[in-house]
């Protein structure tokens, strides 16, 4: 029997996917799962044909033969999908085709954001999240510290950039914050950054699936790489890694314009290659480790300083503890605009909305 409602459909599916864990790494199972929602969404004839081999012992193989062919006749969609599927346990694997192959994703009628299957693989995400605990955060950040972001900067045409992009979760809450608002979601343009291989293929796959332009992403280190370097951007989203101890530090960088980060630190270094980036009345907002506001080393003490007599700082926010699954660590949130007046250059609005949230869990707060 089907599942009825949207939620028992995703209980359904993630119960069937856990089937596949077995003995496979936390990344590989997130690569196996996903690539196979992906490839209902992308090649439907294909998908037909594994569906009705389901029950085959060499489904795997298929799924490997499908996503090679795919990825053939894409070049865009090269690299996108894993090729592990012959390996994994045959009965499972065709079981979770046979679930995928039930379900209808599409929703006439609710527009492309609201579309069943991206809800899913949001779904999936933030289970992977929360299984994987600490490393859970290198690829998604919390759908409610995204909605704050997005719409403090309300970004509604023009050039959207986040330097750490993860999953892409920064730009599907900004195309549905267009479509909210009756927008032109074709206004907006994406470019983004990520290092990490599995989290890029994450990233182009989830903006695919919610039908955002993806190929504005790129693969690398945005400090020893900026693949978007020279272009100005309007808006700036981004939850980089807090704390980094081991970063690309070059000394000689243009980017250091306020000063040059510690060698033990990179929260500054994300900071002024976020701000390397506004075009002319360009905003950003940056989440970073509490500390970043107070910290007392002479460079950080320094450059912060100076980011606030440059009239950059426009507010800064407290959220609510324990909104992040991955660190216990208190978050901020930085707003910076470009081209203040000058009335206004030199003030700071602090907001202090710790006590807003509530928990939903012993984990995490909304």
């Amino acid at each position: 029997m089907a599942p009825s409602t949207d939620k028992e459909l995703k209980a359904t599916l993630w119960k069937a996917a856990n089937k596949l864990r077995g003995s496979l790494s936390a990344g590989e199972y997130k690569d196996v799962v996903l690539g196979l929602v992906f490839l209902k969404y992308i090649a439907e004839a294909r998908w037909k044909a594994l569906a009705d081999n389901a029950k085959s012992q060499t489904i795997g193989r298929l799924v490997d033969k499908a996503t090679s062919a795919v990825m053939t006749a894409e070049p865009a969609l090269a690299g996108m999908f894993p090729r592990c599927y012959e390996n994994l346990d045959q009965r499972r694997l065709g079981e979770l085709v046979l679930v995928l192959d039930e379900v209808r994703f599409s929703r006439p009628g609710k527009g492309r954001a609201r579309d069943l299957l991206g809800e899913v693989y949001e779904y999936f995400l933030g289970n992977f999240a929360r299984s994987e605990g600490r490393r859970g955060g290198e690829f998604f950040t919390p759908a409610s510290v995204v909605r704050l972001i997005v719409e403090l900067l309300e970004p509604t045409r023009g050039r959207v950039y986040d330097p750490c992009c993860g999953s892409g979760g920064m730009f599907v809450q900004t195309e549905q914050f267009v479509a909210e608002r009756a927008g032109d979601p074709g206004d907006v343009v994406i470019y983004g950054q990520e290092s990490v291989e599995q989290t890029w293929r994450m990233a182009k796959m989830n903006l695919a699936i919610h039908g955002i332009d993806n190929t504005g992403l790129g693969r690398g280190d945005t400090f020893v790489d900026d693949r978007h370097a020279g272009v100005q951007m309007d808006y700036v989203m981004a939850n980089p890694p807090f704390n980094i101890r081991d970063w690309a530090r070059d000394e000689r960088d243009p980017r250091w314009r306020f000063g040059v980060p510690p060698a033990g630190n990179a929260n500054y270094a994300w900071i002024q290659h976020i701000l390397s980036k506004p075009a002319p009345g360009g905003t950003a907002g940056v989440v970073m480790a509490n500390g970043s506001m107070s910290s007392n080393t002479c460079a950080e003490r320094g450059i912060r300083a100076r980011l606030v007599d440059a009239g950059l700082v426009s507010c800064l926010v407290a959220p609510p503890a324990q909104l992040f699954r991955s660190t216990a660590i208190p978050v901020c949130l930085w707003v910076f605009a470009a081209d203040r007046e000058p009335e206004h250059a030199r003030r700071v609005l602090f907001v202090d909305a710790r006590a807003l949230g509530h928990l939903v869990d012993r984990a995490s707060a909304p």
